[in-house]
């Protein structure tokens, strides 16, 4: 370059308003807008505070499971077996509140912790440990504690008889309007949130799924952290089963069937991106509210029941396609940059 050449310009950094309009979650949340005010144009009663306090207890347990499926997506793996813990916490902790009625709330959540931190253990040493890839080793638990759960409940059923009044209007109840489930919800995903965001620890399971070997060459401990994030998912998802016996009542072996691929597609439609190291637990609550809603509104239209899985599997194919697409554009430009 000679002396009179002129230097180039370095590009002025981004303002706040076009990093919005950039970011993935501003595109869920215009969405989810239009999906909220077209079906309530077609139907006024779709925004009704009943009607949106319903939607809102309907989602909240997917938003909370979705906390902890981010966590393992985060690390670029998958944590399948959800579903099942959610089922087996539900039904032991009713049969927990059938010996003793007198239980306090706080200890049945805490006992929910526990046995789910326990089964999110057991696929942490699967995949931490034994090297057997999580969607192998999470698929084997899902069937497992599944049938765990068949032998334990032995065709009985915990109604909402069987459990004391003060626990089930906890799962219904409501301060200031908004109801308990959501507010608990929320405060999870805002501490979370900020130790995800903040905190060395909550970026470590960036760094795991971003580069592996990069993360060991940075002293971070890969099993340990695999161990914990696994055992997090599994923790969140034992109190999602006691927070699922609130709100519904009545558990039997079937609990929290299917759950798990909701909780996924909710959280890559979020932005989470299943290579992992990529994605916001407020784009997951996003997407966790997105399905919510569009399933919702599907039934307030009348609509056949197929169309809402048909929905959320091209959601769950667009965002796969997104998450391909900058990946490849970020490589190229990372190529272009060394090239240079």
């Amino acid at each position: 370059m000679s002396p009179s050449t002129p230097l180039p310009t370095p590009a002025a950094p981004p303002n706040v308003l076009t990093r919005l309009l950039r970011a993935r979650e501003f595109g869920l949340v215009a969405l989810l807008a239009l999906v909220l005010f077209g079906t309530a144009a077609l139907n006024p009663l779709f925004l009704s505070p009943g009607s949106v306090r319903d939607l809102l207890l309907n989602v909240s347990i997917i938003a909370l499971l979705v906390v902890g499926q981010t966590v393992v997506l985060l690390m670029k793996h998958v944590d399948l077996s959800v579903s099942s813990v959610v089922g087996l916490s539900a039904f032991l902790t009713g049969s927990l509140f059938v010996a003793n009625p007198g239980l306090p709330i706080p200890v049945a959540l805490l006992f929910g912790l526990g046995l789910g931190a326990l089964l999110g253990a057991v696929n942490g040493l699967l995949v931490a440990s034994g090297q057997v890839p999580a969607l192998v080793a999470t698929l084997g638990t899902l069937y497992v504690f599944r049938g765990v759960t068949y032998a334990v409940v032995d065709g009985r059923q915990i109604n909402a008889s069987n459990l004391p009044p003060g626990f089930l209007n906890f799962g219904t109840g409501s301060l200031l309007g908004v109801p308990n489930l959501v507010l608990l919800v929320l405060a999870v995903m805002l501490v979370f949130g900020v130790y995800l965001g903040t905190y060395r620890g909550g970026r470590e399971y960036y760094a795991l799924g971003s580069n592996r070997e990069a993360a060991v060459l940075a002293g971070i401990d890969v099993t340990r952290r695999t161990l914990s994030g696994f055992v997090l998912s599994g923790a969140i998802a034992g109190v999602a089963g006691v927070l699922y016996l609130a709100r519904f009542g009545t558990v039997d072996a079937t609990a929290g069937t299917g759950l798990e691929l909701q909780v996924i597609a909710a959280a890559v439609v979020g932005g989470v991106s299943i290579g992992g190291g990529v994605g916001t637990l407020f784009g997951a609550g996003v997407g966790a509210l997105l399905l919510g809603v569009m399933g919702s509104a599907l039934v307030t239209l009348r609509a056949p029941g197929f169309y809402q899985q048909a929905i959320q599997g091209a959601l769950l194919l667009a965002a796969i396609s997104i998450d391909i697409l900058v990946a490849r554009r970020t490589a190229r430009r990372l190529q272009m940059g060394r090239k240079r």
